[in-house]
């Protein structure tokens, strides 16, 4: 458990590449933001998070009885959180972006697409 990253992880600094790449320029995890986004680019108010689809709960109803209990409320605690966390955004006027771990190991260039598409719409 001490060895889960919580921040740099390998999609994360894949997505953040391909940003760079292309030309994007952005701060990373801003914890005067709620949640504390992995990508942030200020100026067009887009906050972005790289999720672990297993820590955040990605289609959990499908998977959660095969847990424990501790682990069945650890991970509906974070979902809660996530939650919380993204309307505070919403009602700051951010845009939030939210791509998945294994989506983006599957094709970042499809993740970095949407958090184009959320970039040039605001």
């Amino acid at each position: 458990m001490s060895r889960v990253r919580s921040r740099d992880t390998a999609p994360e600094l894949a997505v953040r590449r391909e940003l760079f790449r292309r030309g994007y320029r952005f701060r990373t995890h801003r914890k005067d933001l709620p949640g504390c986004p992995d990508i942030v680019f200020v100026r067009a108010h887009v906050a972005v998070f790289v999720d672990g689809e297993f820590w955040h709960g990605r289609r959990f109803a499908t998977w959660s009885e095969t847990l424990s209990d501790y682990w069945r409320e650890k991970i509906e605690r974070n979902i809660r959180r996530d939650r919380r966390s993204r309307r505070q955004l919403r009602s700051m006027g951010w845009t939030i972006v939210r791509v998945w771990d294994r989506d983006v190991m599957r094709s970042v260039s499809c993740a970095v697409a949407e958090i184009e598409r959320a970039i040039l719409k605001s």
